[in-house]
C-alpha cells in the first residue's frame, strides 16, 4: 500500500523496492500498455523514491493533491483541452491517487487520458472551422496567455470560444509580422517583391499559415504514444519531490547520457523541421557526412534505410523519430533518399561513426585590453563521457585552454559560466584545483549521513594570475559550486548576477533491475521492453563555508545588471524545490593573495553606473516584471501594435549604443586556426562567435575588472590611515 511506503532506513534498493513493488501482484503481460505494467512502474518508481530521495515527502493527501494537480497542469497548462466539467469529473481522484496500491494511480491515468483523447478530437475540429473564416482585428479583446490566472472552459461552447480567441491572436500575430516585413520591403525597394498584397490577402496568408501550423502540431499530438503519456505521468508523480527527479524512458535516458558525454554515433548532419519536411541545417565538420560529401545544408531527406532494407518514408514524421532511424551502431550503414535543393532525388549511403557535439566543448580566445592580453574561457557545461574509458572530460579540456592562453602571455584569465547548467561534480574538484594549491572544494551530505568532503589533493595550480569568473540565473549545479569554491577562496572574482540556485546531486538509477530481481525470484514471464530509468535526487552539496548552494544560489562579488532580476527564476520558482540550510565549515585557507573584492566592486560600479547599456538592462527589467504580473495581449491591430513597438524599443535602443559603444577586440589563438579553417561552416561558426564577443558588454565590464586586478593594491593601515 503507498501509505506504508515511508520507511527511510537506505536499505539496498534492488531488494526493498523490488520487493514492494512486486509482492502486491505479478506481471505475466505482454503488452507494455496494460495496466499491470502500467502499475508496476508506478509503484516501483514510488517505492525507489521512498527508498533512496534525500528527503521524500509523505505518502498522504497532500502528496495525492501535488501528483493530480501536476499532471493535470503538465497536460494542459494553458487550459485549451479541459473544461471544468472535466476536472470535475477527474476530481474524485484528487485525495485517493495515495490510497492502496496503484490501481487508484492508474484508473485516474486511464481516465484522464480517455478524455485528453476526446478533447484532441473534439479541438481538432475546433480549428479546422474557426480558420475558415477571415479575423477582423478592430475590436477591443484581450488574451490572457498566463495560465495559473485563467479559469478552465466552463462547457464544450466556452472551450471552442477559447479556441477562437486563441486562433485569433496566433493569426494577429503572424499577419502583423507579414504586414510589417512588406512595408519593410517596399520601404527599401525590395525588387524580389513581385505583388504588393492588401491587409484581406495578407490576413488569409496568415490564417493559412496558422493553419498548416496547427495541422502538424494536431498531427504530433495524435502520434503521442500510450507510453508517452504515461512517462508524462510519471514524472508528474516524480517531480512532486523536487525539480530534478526525473523518470526516464529509454529513449530519454540515451538522450541523456548523450548530453553529458558530448558524443553519439550517427552522421553529424544538424537537422530542422521546415513546415512539416525535414531539411539539412549544417554538416558538422569532421563527421561521417562531412566526409562522404554529398549530403548538403538545404537537402530534404524524403526517406531513410538501414543498409539494404527497404527505406521508410519520413514525411509526416516528427523531426525526433527522423533522429532515431539516423542514429545507430558505429559502423552500420544508412542510406538516405534526399532530395536536392536543385530539385533532383539522391540515394546517399552514409556509414554511422562518432560524433563529437564541439558546441559543448570548452573553447577560448584573447581579448585585446588596455592593460595588454586576457584570456577568455568558454565552457557551456560541465561535460564527461562516462561511458567511454579516455573520453573527453571539462576539467582537462579547460586545463589544456589555460595552458595555452598562458603560451599566449596572457595577463589575466576570464572563465565564462553563464547559462552553464551544470554536469559533472568531479569535474568542478579538479577544475577548481587548476586555480587553488589543494584542499576540500564542496561538502556533499546524504539523508542522515555526515557530509562528505570532495577534495582536490593535487598540489600545486597551473595558472595564479588574475582571474574573473562570469555567472548569471542561468549557470546552475556544478557551475555554482565552481563559482563557490573560488569565491570561498578569495581566489577568483565572481561577476554578474545571482545564480540558478540548484544545489542538489542526482543518479540515474535503471529499472531493468527489478525485472532481473523478478525473473530471478519469481519466475514470472517478462518480455524484453525496458522499464527506463530514474534520475533521483539522493544528495545536497554544500560549500564549503557550510552554506547551501540550494534555493539561494551564489551571490556575485560584482553584481551587474539583469533584466530577470525582478522576477523568480530558477529553482526559487518552484514549489516542490527542497529547501535552503547550512552545515558545519570545511576546514579551508584563503589563498595567500585574495582578491580584494570590496575594491573592484566600487570602481565597476562607477563605470556600470555611467554606461548607457546596462541603464537600459534595467529599465528592461522593470518591463519584463511588468509583463511577468499582467501577461495579457490587445486582440486589436492598433493597440497590438503598440504592445509590440514598446517590447521592441529596448531592442533598437540596445543596437544603437552598441553601434557606437568601442567594441572588444578579441581574435583566436594561433594554435586553434588550424581546426577552425577546417571547412567553411567551421569558419562561419567562428566568426559568429567572435562577433557576439565583441559586442557582449557584460564581458567588455569583466575585461574591465581583469584590468582593475593588474593594477598593485592600496593598503592603508587601519590604525595609522598610512598608505
Amino acid at each position: 500500500m503507498l501509505r506504508f511506503m515511508k520507511n527511510k532506513i537506505l536499505i539496498p534498493l534492488l531488494v526493498i523496492s523490488a520487493l514492494a513493488a512486486f509482492f502486491s501482484f505479478k506481471y505475466t503481460g505482454d503488452d507494455k500498455n496494460s495496466d499491470a505494467r502500467k502499475k508496476l512502474l508506478i509503484e516501483t518508481v514510488i517505492k525507489a523514491i521512498q527508498q533512496n530521495h534525500f528527503d521524500p515527502r509523505k505518502i498522504n493527501d497532500s502528496f495525492s493533491v501535488s501528483v493530480f494537480d501536476k499532471t493535470i497542469d503538465n497536460l494542459d497548462y494553458d487550459k485549451r483541452f479541459f473544461t471544468k466539467e472535466d476536472i470535475n469529473a477527474l476530481s474524485k481522484y484528487r485525495l485517493i491517487l495515495d490510497d492502496g496500491d496503484a490501481t487508484n494511480m492508474v484508473n485516474f491515468f486511464n481516465d484522464m487520458s480517455s478524455i485528453f483523447s476526446k478533447r484532441i478530437e473534439m479541438t481538432e475540429g475546433f480549428y479546422k472551422e474557426i480558420l475558415k473564416q477571415p479575423f477582423s482585428f478592430d475590436k477591443d479583446e484581450s488574451i490572457n496567455l498566463n495560465g495559473d490566472k485563467i479559469p478552465y472552459a466552463s462547457d464544450d461552447a466556452d472551450l471552442k470560444q477559447r479556441w477562437v480567441t486563441y486562433l485569433k491572436y496566433r493569426t494577429l500575430v503572424k499577419y502583423v509580422d507579414l504586414k510589417d516585413g512588406q512595408k519593410k520591403r517596399i520601404e527599401v525597394k525590395d525588387t524580389t517583391l513581385k505583388q504588393i498584397k492588401t491587409d484581406t490577402e495578407l490576413e488569409a496568408d496568415a490564417r493559412e499559415a496558422i493553419r498548416k501550423n496547427m495541422e502538424y502540431y494536431f498531427k504530433r499530438l495524435h502520434k503521442l504514444k500510450p507510453e508517452d503519456r504515461l512517462a508524462l505521468f510519471v514524472n508528474s508523480i516524480s517531480g512532486t519531490e523536487d525539480p530534478h527527479t526525473d523518470y526516464l524512458p529509454p529513449v530519454d535516458k540515451q538522450k541523456f547520457d548523450e548530453m553529458m558525454s558530448g558524443s553519439f554515433f550517427g552522421i553529424g548532419a544538424q537537422l530542422r523541421d521546415e513546415d512539416g519536411k525535414v531539411k539539412i541545417v549544417a554538416i558538422i565538420p569532421g563527421t561521417p557526412c562531412w566526409k562522404q560529401g554529398d549530403l548538403k545544408a538545404g537537402d530534404e531527406i524524403v526517406k531513410i534505410a538501414q543498409g539494404n532494407a527497404d527505406p521508410v518514408d519520413i514525411q509526416g514524421y516528427d523531426i525526433d523519430d527522423v533522429i532515431k532511424l539516423i542514429k545507430g551502431p558505429k559502423g552500420t550503414e544508412v542510406r538516405l533518399t534526399v532530395r536536392k535543393v536543385t530539385g533532383i532525388t539522391q540515394v546517399i549511403p552514409i556509414v554511422r561513426d562518432k560524433v563529437s557535439i564541439e558546441e559543448t566543448f570548452a573553447k577560448s580566445a584573447v581579448i585585446n585590453s588596455k592593460n595588454g592580453p586576457v584570456g577568455y574561457i568558454y565552457l557551456p557545461e560541465f561535460y564527461s563521457d562516462f561511458n567511454h574509458s579516455g573520453g573527453r572530460r571539462c576539467a582537462q579540456d579547460v586545463a589544456i585552454e589555460v595552458e595555452k592562453l598562458k603560451n599566449a602571455g596572457v595577463n589575466g584569465i576570464i572563465l565564462d559560466l553563464r547559462y552553464n547548467s551544470g554536469g559533472s561534480l568531479a569535474d568542478v574538484v579538479d577544475m577548481a584545483g587548476l586555480f587553488v594549491n589543494d584542499g576540500p572544494m564542496v561538502q556533499v551530505r546524504s539523508t542522515g549521513a555526515q557530509p562528505m568532503q570532495l577534495d582536490d589533493r593535487a598540489s600545486g595550480t597551473i595558472y595564479d594570475g588574475p582571474l574573473a569568473v562570469m555567472v548569471n540565473q542561468g549557470s546552475a549545479s556544478a557551475s555554482e559550486i565552481m563559482a563557490a569554491a573560488l569565491q570561498d577562496y578569495k581566489r577568483a572574482v565572481i561577476v554578474g548576477s545571482t545564480t540558478y540556485g540548484k544545489g542538489t546531486v542526482q543518479k540515474v538509477m535503471s529499472l531493468d533491475e527489478y525485472n532481473d530481481w523478478l525473473q530471478r525470484t519469481t519466475g514470472a514471464p517478462l518480455n524484453n521492453d525496458s522499464l527506463g530509468s530514474l534520475k533521483l535526487t539522493i544528495q545536497k552539496f554544500y560549500r564549503i563555508n557550510g552554506g547551501s548552494t540550494q534555493l539561494r544560489g551564489v551571490t556575485p562579488d560584482i553584481t551587474l545588471p539583469d533584466p530577470y532580476a525582478s522576477i523568480e527564476i530558477g529553482e526559487r520558482k518552484d514549489n516542490a524545490a527542497l529547501k535552503w540550510d547550512e552545515i558545519p565549515a570545511a576546514k579551508y585557507h584563503v589563498v595567500d593573495n585574495p582578491v580584494n573584492v570590496k575594491e573592484l566592486a566600487a570602481l565597476s560600479k562607477k563605470r556600470v553606473d555611467n554606461n548607457p547599456s546596462f541603464e537600459l538592462v534595467k529599465e528592461n527589467a522593470a518591463r519584463i516584471k511588468k509583463l511577468e504580473e499582467n501577461n495579457v495581449y490587445s486582440l486589436k491591430e492598433s493597440e497590438y501594435h503598440k504592445q509590440l513597438d514598446e517590447a521592441t524599443a529596448t531592442g533598437k535602443k540596445m543596437e544603437e549604443i552598441e553601434k557606437k559603444a568601442a567594441q572588444l577586440q578579441v581574435t583566436n589563438l594561433k594554435v586553434d586556426m588550424e581546426h577552425i579553417n577546417i571547412d567553411s561552416t567551421s569558419i562561419k561558426k567562428n566568426e559568429e562567435w567572435l562577433k557576439a564577443l565583441r559586442k557582449d558588454f557584460y564581458l567588455s565590464e569583466t575585461v574591465n575588472i581583469i584590468n582593475d586586478m593588474m593594477k598593485p593594491v592600496v593598503k592603508v593601515d587601519s590604525r595609522t590611515g598610512m598608505k
